[in-house]
């Protein structure tokens, strides 16, 4: 007998000694390779399934769309919200089958130095849609209500100003017929937190990570403040906010597609699509109001 046959870890497979724990370890590490893949294929008919759910209302954002283009009527949509709150993959997935030629996407850098000498408002102005044209901006003049007062971008006096003169500038906006609908992410600071760690180990989000990002956690109840303040200060009959809780990305998107098509008179493509928004999801800007003085009353500091 040979000395493979006399070790009880060794065992023969085609006349080959083969030690039972490496034996134990592929099957291990081939078992895993399967769970993962079983897992990875529930998640791509998962994915599948959800971009599929969102076509119907993508339909009826291009028949909403040419309503806006034979009107002519203008119209603005906001997307704020904290950072990683799911606001870009909203605004994809909102554009994604739109006509390119009637819609644009801003996003606006740090103001120029000659920027810094004009009007607030102007630069944002400057990028208001035409007759028929939607803008959608990717985070906008309210910057100055949360970010920079925060980190000291503004100061007290300009700051003040904004707060005092924003309910007016955007009454008249809504006056001369511009369709005006405000949305603000809103996401805990536990899924925030995931987020951002999936953003440091993936390479294709990484370029998402930003230095106010890596501060936004530290800060959470600061922004939760400013938030507070920007809502009590500019969430008025004629421009309100509506929240959007996005930990469930998908729900967001569904949901801030039903908020836009609603507020758009259209003549409906599908009439037995569901356009009432969950109310889970959407949260009008005066409940969560009523929401976050109820949490500072009970715990002494609001919650989200």
């Amino acid at each position: 007998m040979s000395e493979d046959n006399k070790n009880p870890e060794t065992i023969l497979i085609d006349e080959q000694p083969v030690r039972l724990d490496e034996l134990l370890s592929d099957y291990e590490r081939v078992k895993q390779q399967i769970a993962q893949e079983k897992k990875d294929d529930k998640k791509a008919i998962r994915r599948y399934k959800r971009e599929e759910e969102l076509k119907p209302y993508q339909a009826e954002l291009i028949r909403l769309q040419q309503y806006l283009e034979k009107t002519g009527t203008r119209m603005i949509i906001l997307f704020e919200g904290r950072d990683a709150a799911g606001k870009g993959g909203t605004i994809r997935r909102v554009t994604r089958y739109m006509n390119e030629k009637h819609y644009r996407v801003v996003a606006l850098g740090k103001p120029t130095d000659e920027q810094k000498t004009q009007w607030f408002f102007q630069k944002y102005v400057a990028q208001f849609p035409r007759g028929g044209e939607i803008v959608l901006f990717d985070r906008s003049w309210y910057n100055r209500a949360v970010v920079e007062p925060i980190f000291g971008f503004c100061s007290k006096e300009e700051y003040n100003d904004f707060i005092t003169g924003c309910p007016g500038f955007e009454k008249d906006l809504v006056r001369q017929g511009t369709i005006l609908v405000k949305l603000y992410f809103s996401v805990t600071k536990e899924e925030q937190a995931r987020r951002f760690a999936r953003r440091k180990t993936d390479a294709l989000r990484q370029w998402k990570l930003s230095e106010i990002d890596v501060q936004a956690q530290d800060r959470w109840d600061d922004f939760t403040n400013q938030k507070y303040e920007m809502l009590k200060n500019t969430n008025t009959t004629h421009a309100p906010w509506t929240i959007i809780r996005s930990n469930d990305k998908h729900l967001a998107r569904l949901n801030a597609m039903k908020v836009i098509l609603n507020s758009v008179p259209y003549d409906r493509l599908n009439h037995d699509l569901d356009f009432v928004p969950d109310h889970e999801i959407v949260i009008s800007g005066s409940r969560e109001l009523e929401l976050m003085e109820a949490q500072r009353l009970q715990r002494g500091k609001f919650d989200h």
